[in-house]
């Protein structure tokens, strides 16, 4: 190699000479192969928006987590989070590019995650709430992947048979992150004093963010009563019951009741904090429009 010859100039002539190609990871359409024929009686725009609204919860809780990665308070638990979070990555690729699938539009899950602003996202506000200390983090993660099981469990039987087909893989990942959530949990609740005050200060914080997940939306309503979705207000006594099993065996008090909470971030009505995380999440992407994603 000449002294005035760049390493990535080099290795652009293996990828066809295309200088961005540092940029991209090369994948594929996340539904190459499955048949995305729209069910009868399902009504598209629906279908288009409740992926949307399950994709932007993984997808902002995924971006959320990863502020963890070098900050962990152990190597390994940096390593477990960042896996929960490509899971979460991963299912939200597949539910925005239903989205798009099921609105005709034809939009990729880059389009969903790269182009839009805060008021076009649908996740709730728990999603999007900073992350705070590391007991924070894991009673965040204990009630969102406790509530988002519930739901999941209940599509692998959509009439949508691609919601069905993504909730099939994404039960057991989600089995798993409210396993890591819960063994966490327990091992500050029932732990020193201080783990103990820091795990019961961080439900408290958590808690009053909880009601959001069972608030029904119309598109939610719709969608259970075609067969395709779930009305996350029948879930509240069977999430609650669980966290109670969970806290109580923590030595945590017993939770209150789950708030009752009106529809915000389903609607695009967010916190502060959505803006400067999206920032970070769409940052590069926006920086670099003509890099392949």
């Amino acid at each position: 190699m000449s002294g005035d010859d760049h390493i990535y100039s080099v290795l652009a002539q293996e990828h066809g000479g295309d200088d961005r190609w540092a940029f991209g990871t090369g994948f594929t359409d996340a539904l190459a192969g499955v048949d995305t024929t729209l069910p009868e009686g399902v009504d598209g725009d629906d279908l288009a928006l409740y992926c949307q609204m399950l994709g932007d919860d993984a997808l902002v809780q995924a971006q959320r987590l990863v502020h963890w990665v070098t900050d962990a308070p152990e190597l390994e638990e940096e390593v477990a989070l960042a896996n929960i979070a490509l899971d979460l990555l991963g299912q939200a690729r597949l539910l925005l590019s239903r989205a798009g699938q099921a609105d005709g539009t034809g939009r990729d899950e880059d389009r969903f995650a790269y182009w839009r602003g805060p008021a076009e996202f649908r996740n709730v506000h728990l999603a999007e709430a900073p992350r705070g200390d590391f007991a924070r983090a894991v009673a965040t993660l204990l009630v969102l992947s406790t509530a988002r099981l519930a739901v999941f469990t209940r599509l692998v039987d959509s009439a949508d048979p691609v919601l069905s087909a993504i909730a099939a893989k994404a039960v057991n990942e989600l089995a798993y992150h409210r396993e890591y959530a819960v063994s966490w949990t327990l091992r500050l609740g029932d732990g020193t004093p201080f783990s103990h005050e820091r795990m019961a200060a961080a439900v408290a914080d958590v808690w009053p963010l909880t009601g959001e997940l069972f608030a029904t939306h119309p598109v939610e309503a719709r969608l259970a009563a075609q067969g395709a979705g779930v009305d996350p207000s029948t879930l509240a006594d069977e999430v609650h019951g669980v966290l109670t099993q969970v806290l109580t065996t923590a030595t945590l008090a017993a939770p209150a009741p789950f708030p009752e909470a009106a529809v915000a971030g389903r609607d695009g009505r967010h916190t502060p904090d959505l803006p400067p995380l999206l920032d970070e999440l769409q940052g590069v992407a926006r920086e670099h429009p003509e890099a392949t994603w």
